[in-house]
């Protein structure tokens, strides 16, 4: 008979142990405490949708706002969903007014992008470049998140660490422009990183717990991404799930000095 190491647990203390292991996975953002209130704009996305449904698993979490122009329905009873367009002013202002009404916010996620759709194409050089898809990228991926910014900010609570991020992209980054071309799209993330870092500054005269971040998902396998995965390497195509936990964890490490800033999935900082 095989000697019986450490001391027997009875049926109690196993469904104890359980119970202590299971919290622990849930706890997806340690740093920012308990009874967390999230705010996730661009939610019918696939990596929004990945957002909502990660942190409405986590015992933190204690109630979403999902917001998107198509309003959807959750297994979730912390989830509520929200009418939101970002393209229009007073749709983020009257979404603004109606979340202020149900106290502050300690997380605020920009999950929106637009690379191609709507009649525009990544260019593959200046020849394919167009007013529409200029004006289009830069509603979408820079003055639509600016003009959330304006009037989400005064929804997060002052009294602890606090985010909002907004989802850039690394060819944003003018410094790590090697190869050339998407011009809108490379231009819009660029003029986001801009407003990321000029807002930091504003921002943390004021409220030293509030953080605001750019974040780069990694090449993510969504509708964005699908005419383009081709190239992609192998093992660097990342499911939402796991490209949401990745940028949980980044936004869990967080410190102060970090506002500004763009960060990739694996914690590594992005120059502008």
């Amino acid at each position: 008979m095989a000697k019986e190491v450490g001391p027997r647990l009875g049926r109690g203390s196993l469904l104890l142990q359980k119970m202590q292991k299971d919290e622990a996975m849930t706890e997806i953002l340690p740093s920012m405490g308990q009874n967390l209130r999230v705010i996730v704009v661009g939610a019918s996305g696939g990596i929004g949708r990945s957002f909502v449904k990660t942190l409405a698993n986590s015992n933190q979490v204690s109630q979403i706002y999902a917001l998107s122009r198509e309003a959807e329905s959750y297994d979730s009873a912390k989830v509520t969903s929200h009418y939101f367009d970002l393209t229009s002013e007073p749709s983020i202002q009257a979404a603004a007014t109606k979340l202020s009404a149900t106290g502050g916010f300690d997380l605020c996620i920009l999950a929106t992008g637009l690379l191609q759709g709507q009649g525009i194409t990544p260019e593959k050089n200046l020849r394919a470049l167009s007013f529409e898809a200029l004006q289009q990228s830069f509603m979408i991926n820079t003055f639509g998140p600016a003009i959330t910014a304006k009037y989400f900010l005064p929804l997060l609570r002052r009294d602890r660490k606090v985010v909002l991020a907004a989802l850039s992209a690394r060819v944003g980054s003018i410094s790590d422009n090697r190869i050339g071309g998407w011009y809108a799209y490379r231009a819009s993330k660029a003029a986001l990183n801009m407003l990321i870092k000029t807002l930091s500054i504003e921002v943390a005269r004021r409220f030293k717990n509030t953080l605001i971040v750019g974040l780069h998902p990694g090449t993510v396998d969504t509708d964005l991404s699908k005419p383009f995965q081709r190239n992609v390497p192998d093992g660097k195509l990342f499911s939402p799930e796991y490209s949401v936990s990745k940028l949980l964890g980044v936004i869990d490490v967080l410190k102060p000095e970090d506002s500004g800033s763009l960060f990739a999935w694996d914690g590594k900082q992005i120059p502008f």
